[in-house]
Protein backbone atom coordinates (compact mmCIF):
# COMPACT_ATOMS: atom_id res chain seq x y z
CA UNK A 1 0.00 0.00 0.00
CA UNK A 2 1.38 3.62 -0.93
CA UNK A 3 0.19 6.86 0.91
CA UNK A 4 1.24 10.02 -1.23
CA UNK A 5 0.56 13.17 0.72
CA UNK A 6 2.55 15.82 1.24
CA UNK A 7 2.11 16.49 5.11
CA UNK A 8 0.17 15.14 7.70
CA UNK A 9 -1.66 16.03 11.33
CA UNK A 10 -2.69 19.42 10.42
CA UNK A 11 -4.92 20.39 12.73
CA UNK A 12 -8.46 20.95 12.30
CA UNK A 13 -8.43 24.01 14.64
CA UNK A 14 -5.15 25.43 12.05
CA UNK A 15 -7.28 25.13 9.31
CA UNK A 16 -10.40 26.46 10.49
CA UNK A 17 -8.08 29.69 11.67
CA UNK A 18 -6.39 30.31 8.36
CA UNK A 19 -10.29 30.01 6.49
CA UNK A 20 -11.40 32.15 8.97
CA UNK A 21 -8.57 34.96 8.29
CA UNK A 22 -9.11 34.70 4.58
CA UNK A 23 -13.00 35.02 5.07
CA UNK A 24 -12.61 38.01 7.97
CA UNK A 25 -14.95 35.46 10.31
CA UNK A 26 -13.87 34.66 13.52
CA UNK A 27 -12.63 30.96 14.10
CA UNK A 28 -14.14 29.40 17.47
CA UNK A 29 -13.62 26.33 19.26
CA UNK A 30 -17.00 24.48 19.91
CA UNK A 31 -17.64 20.99 21.78
CA UNK A 32 -18.06 17.54 19.96
CA UNK A 33 -21.94 18.20 20.62
CA UNK A 34 -21.78 21.99 19.09
CA UNK A 35 -20.46 20.64 15.74
CA UNK A 36 -23.23 17.70 15.57
CA UNK A 37 -25.98 20.42 15.86
CA UNK A 38 -23.72 23.04 13.51
CA UNK A 39 -22.33 20.45 10.93
CA UNK A 40 -25.30 17.67 10.88
CA UNK A 41 -23.79 14.42 10.33
CA UNK A 42 -20.08 15.65 9.95
CA UNK A 43 -20.21 16.98 13.24
CA UNK A 44 -18.03 13.86 14.59
CA UNK A 45 -15.70 13.89 11.91
CA UNK A 46 -14.80 17.51 12.29
CA UNK A 47 -13.85 16.58 15.73
CA UNK A 48 -12.01 12.69 15.13
CA UNK A 49 -8.43 12.70 15.59
CA UNK A 50 -7.73 11.57 12.15
CA UNK A 51 -3.84 12.45 12.10
CA UNK A 52 -3.66 9.86 15.34
CA UNK A 53 -6.26 7.39 14.12
CA UNK A 54 -3.65 6.54 11.11
CA UNK A 55 -0.03 5.93 10.96
CA UNK A 56 -0.12 8.59 7.57
CA UNK A 57 3.58 9.83 8.43
CA UNK A 58 5.18 6.07 8.45
CA UNK A 59 3.22 5.68 5.67
CA UNK A 60 4.02 8.51 3.39
CA UNK A 61 7.50 8.33 4.35
CA UNK A 62 7.75 4.83 3.24
CA UNK A 63 6.06 5.76 -0.18
CA UNK A 64 8.75 8.55 -0.58
CA UNK A 65 11.80 6.46 0.16
CA UNK A 66 10.27 3.65 -2.18
CA UNK A 67 9.71 6.08 -5.45
CA UNK A 68 12.04 8.32 -4.30
CA UNK A 69 9.31 11.20 -4.32
CA UNK A 70 9.23 14.43 -2.97
CA UNK A 71 6.36 16.85 -2.69
CA UNK A 72 7.10 20.00 -4.73
CA UNK A 73 4.24 22.32 -4.33
CA UNK A 74 3.38 24.22 -1.07
CA UNK A 75 1.56 22.48 2.47
CA UNK A 76 -2.20 23.47 3.18
CA UNK A 77 -1.96 25.68 5.25
CA UNK A 78 0.80 28.14 3.15
CA UNK A 79 -1.49 27.07 0.50
CA UNK A 80 -4.64 28.52 2.15
CA UNK A 81 -2.74 31.23 3.35
CA UNK A 82 -1.86 32.72 -0.57
CA UNK A 83 -6.02 33.96 -0.49
CA UNK A 84 -6.48 32.67 -3.85
CA UNK A 85 -9.14 29.95 -3.01
CA UNK A 86 -10.87 33.21 -1.43
CA UNK A 87 -11.35 35.91 -4.33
Amino acid sequence: RLLGVGEVGIPFREIAEVIGRQLNVPAVSITAEEATAHFGFLGPIAAFDIAGAFNTAQESLATRELLGWKPMQPGLIADLEEGHYFA
